[in-house]
């Protein structure tokens, strides 16, 4: 027994003898960071393109799997169709599409969606208004049916318009009181000041209590036509079978002439001024600083990505790292691009302690002008790869590809659009960086605008020269405190 523990021993030690020196080969460098490999190629499945008997566009993906599908319709028409005295509009009718619709109203709308487990909403943009529904495949024929419904045959009960302008006078009511949405409305105000762009897009307290059923009426009857529309479906559903219950849902929708709505051109800012929204007492100042930025379609869109991922799109950006992890100066400073059909605008802002507002401008002026110099090669590396190594997560769920498919819609984009994004982020230069930087971000034509007690900030902002001063009041940019009956 003693002799066979002893060759037992003896095997151990020569097999430990032989892998040790392997295993010490092989340790892991422990002292940098692992090289990042190659970002995962995007490989979906194939986009189908079919149109209904009446001529709607159908964009269609199957994910097998799980059994559900999104349906989305996207109808070509948002806030730049509103006429000027109705802004809101086209907000409202979309929220009140689910307000009642066919035989059903508001409560009966949402219980049948209840029952089915599905999920049903609408809202409006810039340019789009869609209604999205979630549903199980064992009750999509239900739930495409009121789909539809909602679609095409909306009520706007005149009850439930009035109680959703209640809302919207309250929220404006709240915003006094919100350093946040005061300085998104200033800014938008200051960039875009004779378009669209600039205007609330939920409505003021005299467009909201101008709008009556029939202005909801006549926007849908307009717009919503099978000419300015597309259904998406993505989900565990065969083309043939999906394309029959659309036929039935959507073919005898009527196509209609769609008005072209005439925009003034967006212009640039001019120069530089510093706005000031009064809020006295107020802890924080909320800044924002930007101007008109670039159109979606524009070629520079991949390396304008890549640029604001370093400025300000991510923890680790630029301007979060100095103001929040340098500086402390506040809990998180960001920037974006808004790529709209039309030039939207790029901002950058935080919410700042109000003692260290004049030295948290002297920092972001800083980043804006230093992403315009030459750049690192690993930074930008760095960033191209977080960039693409992010990107199949925003695939996983039929509502995330659905979301995408939007994009394709709004702006034309090829089938293989999604599948060669990675490889176009890959291919930016620096050099590709910095001259978007150049071209779009001048910080000598920014529009500054800061929500905070002016007699603390004032003295402070002026002493840095950055611009004219105007200052305004909350009424000045929400106007007259709404009376809500």
């Amino acid at each position: 027994m003693k002799t066979l523990v002893m060759k037992r021993a003896l095997v151990v030690l020569a097999v430990v003898s032989v892998l040790a020196p392997a295993a010490l080969a092989q340790a892991p460098d422990r002292t940098r960071p692992p090289k990042v490999g190659p970002p995962p190629s995007l490989k979906l499945p194939a986009i189908q393109q079919p149109r209904l008997s009446n001529g709607l566009p159908v964009v269609y993906m199957e994910k097998a799997g799980v059994p559900v599908v999104q349906f989305v319709v996207v109808v070509k028409a948002g806030q730049v169709n509103e006429p000027a005295t109705k802004t809101g509009l086209s907000s409202m009718a979309a929220a009140m599409l689910t307000d009642g619709a066919g035989s059903r109203d508001a409560l009966q709308l949402a219980d049948a969606i209840d029952y089915l487990g599905a999920r049903l909403g609408a809202g409006a943009g810039p340019h789009t208004t869609t209604i999205s529904l979630y549903s199980p495949v064992s009750r999509m024929d239900s739930a495409l049916a009121l789909l539809a419904d909602v679609t095409l045959r909306p009520t706007f009960p005149a009850r439930e318009l009035d109680r959703k302008r209640k809302e919207r006078l309250t929220t404006l009511l709240q915003w006094r009181d919100q350093p946040s949405p005061l300085a998104s409305v200033a800014f938008s105000r200051a960039v875009y000041p004779l378009h669209p762009y600039g205007a609330i897009s939920s409505g003021t307290e005299a467009s909201l209590n101008s709008l009556t059923t029939e202005d909801l009426k006549v926007f849908h009857e307009t717009y919503f036509r099978p000419n300015n529309s597309t259904v998406i479906v993505v989900g565990d559903v065969r083309e043939k079978d999906i394309l029959g219950k659309l036929e039935s849902a959507f073919g005898k929708w009527k196509a209609g002439d769609i008005p072209t709505p005439t925009l003034p051109a967006v212009t640039q800012v001019a120069a530089r001024e510093v706005t000031i929204v009064d809020r006295p007492g107020s802890a924080q100042t909320e800044i924002r600083i930007g101007c008109v930025g670039a159109e979606r379609m524009t070629d520079d869109y991949y390396a304008l990505v890549v640029m604001n991922t370093m400025l300000g799109g991510s923890f680790t950006s630029r301007l979060n790292n100095n103001l929040r992890e340098q500086h402390g100066y506040t809990y998180g400073a960001r920037s974006s691009f808004a790529f709209r059909p039309l030039p939207g605008p790029f901002s950058a802002g935080a919410a700042v302690q109000t003692e260290v507002t004049d030295s948290a401008l002297v920092e972001f002026m800083k980043e804006l002008r230093g992403i315009r110099e030459p750049l690192p090669a690993d930074d930008v590396e760095k960033t191209k790869n977080y960039i693409a190594l992010g990107y199949p997560g925003d695939f996983q769920s039929v509502s995330q590809i659905a979301a995408q498919l939007q994009e394709m819609v709004v702006y034309n984009l090829p089938d293989y659009y999604f599948n060669a994004y990675t490889m176009k982020i890959m291919a930016v230069t620096p050099q590709d960086v910095q001259r978007v930087a150049q071209k779009y971000l001048d910080p000598d034509r920014m529009a500054i605008v800061l929500v905070g007690d002016r007699t603390k900030i004032q003295q402070g902002v002026a002493a840095l020269n950055m611009g004219p001063i105007k200052a305004m009041t909350v009424e000045d940019v929400l106007g007259p405190v709404p009376a809500v009956k």
